[in-house]
C-alpha cells in the first residue's frame, strides 16, 4: 500500500549536497512504501531548452559547448558521491543518455513542440539514473520506473493531457500488494503516448505527475518538497517580506496555482481534490518545519493577500478590420486561433470592438498568430510586460498599483486584482506585502 507520494524538484537535487540531504529526508521514512517523483537537477531543463534552440540554428559550435557544459555538470555530482568503480558505472550510463541526446539534436527532423518535448525530457532521465543508483548503494530497496510508461497523455506537445483510463490501468497494474519499505522513483514531468512519443505535461509539470500517481493508487497525500518554509503568500526571490499560510483550501489553491504562484502546478490539483488526498508543501532545507497543507477547508488562509508575478508577458490586442463588434461569432473564431496555436492565455479582457490578451513570450506562437489574424484584423502588442496579480486584495493596495506604476491593462473581480504594467517597483511592493 502506498500512503505518500513524494515530489523533489530541481533545486532539492541541484548538487551533491542536494542529493545527500534527500536520501537524509527518505531515510526517516525507510519503514514505508513510497513513491518518489523527482525533476531534473537544478537548472537543466533550462540548459536543454537552449541547446535545442542552438539546435534548430544549425550552431553546432554552441550545441557541443552546451552539451559539454551539461555532460560535466552531472558528471561532476556522480564523482562527488560515488566511490571510483561505482562512479564509473553510473558515468557511462550517462554517457549512454547523452550520446542519445545528441544524436537526436544532430537529425532533427520533427516539428519544433514535438522535439522540444523529446529532448528536455533527458534532464528526468539524467537525475533519476543517478538517484537510482545513489539510493542502491545507500541501501534503499528501490524500484526505477520509466515514467513514459506509466504516464500516458494525448499528443499535446509541451503541456499534454493524461489520458486517464490507460494511465490508471498502468500505474494500478504495479505490484505493490506485498511490497514492504520500498521505494518506486519515477520522472515528473514526462510521459508519452500510447505509441511511445514522448511528451511533457507543461512546466513545473513534475508537481502534476505526483498527483496522477496518488491518485491512481489511493494514496492518502502528497508531499511536495520545496526551498522555502512552505505555502509562502509571495515569491521570496523577489520579495523579502513573504508570509507563511499554514492552511488553504484546494479552490483558492487552484486559484493561486492559475494565476501564476509556483509553489505548485496548476493541474495538480483536480485528482487530489476528486480523490480526497491532502497536499502538504514541506521544505527540504529544514525537514522539521511544519509544513503547509491544502485541503477541504472553507475558510482557513483564504483572506490573506497573496501577491503573483509572472514576467516576460505579450499583451495582444486584436480588432477587427471592419469594426465588427466583438460578438459570440468573431470571440469563437478568435479563441479557436488561440486554441489551435497552444498560447495559454493568462488574462483576457473583451470591449465593444476589441479582444486583449496576455500570455507568456513565445516568439514562435506570437509570429503564427500574427500570421493567422494579419488578414482580417488589426493586431497590437507589447512585450517584455510584467502580470501582477494580488488575490484577495483591499482598496488600499489597488491605488498605490495604479498611483506608482504605468498600468497597460487592468482587470479586477470580488476577490482578484491583475495589472500588466511595463515594469514592476518591487521595492515598493515588498512593503505594501509586509502590511497590507
Amino acid at each position: 500500500m502506498i500512503n505518500k507520494v513524494f515530489k523533489f524538484g530541481g533545486a532539492s537535487v541541484k548538487d551533491a549536497r542536494s542529493v545527500h540531504n534527500l536520501s537524509v529526508i527518505l531515510n526517516k521514512y525507510k519503514n514505508e512504501n513510497l513513491v518518489v517523483v523527482v525533476s531534473a537537477m537544478g537548472k537543466t531543463t533550462n540548459a536543454l531548452e537552449e541547446i535545442l534552440k542552438d539546435a534548430y540554428a544549425k550552431d553546432t559550435v554552441k550545441l557541443k559547448s552546451g552539451l559539454e557544459r551539461l555532460k560535466t555538470f552531472h558528471n561532476q555530482i556522480v564523482k562527488e558521491i560515488f566511490n571510483i568503480p561505482k562512479a564509473s558505472s553510473v558515468l557511462e550510463q550517462l554517457n549512454e543518455l547523452f550520446a542519445l541526446l545528441e544524436q537526436n539534436l544532430i537529425k532533427i527532423q520533427l516539428p519544433y513542440v514535438q522535439n522540444y518535448d523529446a529532448t528536455v525530457r533527458f534532464g528526468e532521465l539524467l537525475s533519476t539514473t543517478i538517484l537510482n543508483a545513489y539510493l542502491t548503494e545507500n541501501e534503499f530497496n528501490v524500484e526505477l520506473l520509466p515514467a513514459d510508461k506509466y504516464i500516458i497523455t494525448d499528443k499535446r506537445f509541451r503541456s499534454a493531457g493524461i489520458v486517464w483510463p490507460e494511465t490508471m490501468a498502468r500505474i494500478k497494474a504495479l505490484d505493490i500488494t506485498n511490497t514492504n519499505n520500498k521505494i518506486f522513483l519515477t520522472q515528473g514531468f514526462i510521459g508519452a503516448t500510447v505509441d511511445g512519443i514522448p511528451t511533457t505535461l507543461g512546466r513545473e509539470g513534475s508537481d502534476f505527475t505526483a498527483a496522477v500517481f496518488a491518485a491512481c493508487l489511493n494514496a492518502k497525500e502528497v508531499w511536495i518538497w520545496k526551498d522555502v518554509p512552505g505555502l509562502l503568500n509571495a515569491d521570496p526571490k523577489r520579495f523579502s517580506n513573504t508570509s507563511k499560510i499554514a492552511k488553504i483550501s484546494y479552490s483558492e489553491a487552484i486559484e493561486l496555482a492559475y494565476y501564476g504562484a509556483t509553489i505548485i502546478h496548476p493541474k495538480t490539483i483536480k485528482p487530489l481534490r476528486n480523490s480526497g488526498i491532502k497536499l502538504f508543501v514541506k521544505s527540504f532545507v529544514d525537514p522539521d518545519l511544519p509544513a503547509s497543507l491544502i485541503e477541504d477547508l472553507h475558510q482557513a488562509g483564504q483572506n490573506v493577500p497573496s501577491f503573483i508575478v509572472k514576467e516576460q508577458q505579450c499583451l495582444i490586442s486584436i480588432s477587427a478590420r471592419d469594426y465588427s463588434f466583438m460578438d459570440e461569432q468573431l470571440l469563437h473564431k478568435l479563441l479557436g486561433v488561440i486554441n489551435q496555436l497552444q498560447i495559454h492565455v493568462n488574462l483576457i479582457q473583451i470591449s465593444a470592438l476589441s479582444l486583449s490578451f496576455c500570455f507568456d513570450e513565445d516568439q514562435e506562437k506570437l509570429s503564427q498568430l500574427l500570421n493567422a489574424l494579419e488578414k482580417d484584423f488589426n493586431v497590437r502588442y507589447n512585450e517584455k510586460l510584467s502580470l501582477f496579480t494580488v488575490r484577495h486584495y483591499n482598496s488600499k493596495i489597488a491605488d498605490l498599483l495604479n498611483q506608482h506604476h504605468q498600468v497597460l491593462l487592468e482587470q479586477r473581480s470580488r476577490t482578484t486584482l491583475q495589472l500588466v504594467v511595463p515594469k514592476l517597483h518591487y521595492q515598493l511592493i515588498d512593503s505594501w506585502i509586509k502590511k497590507p
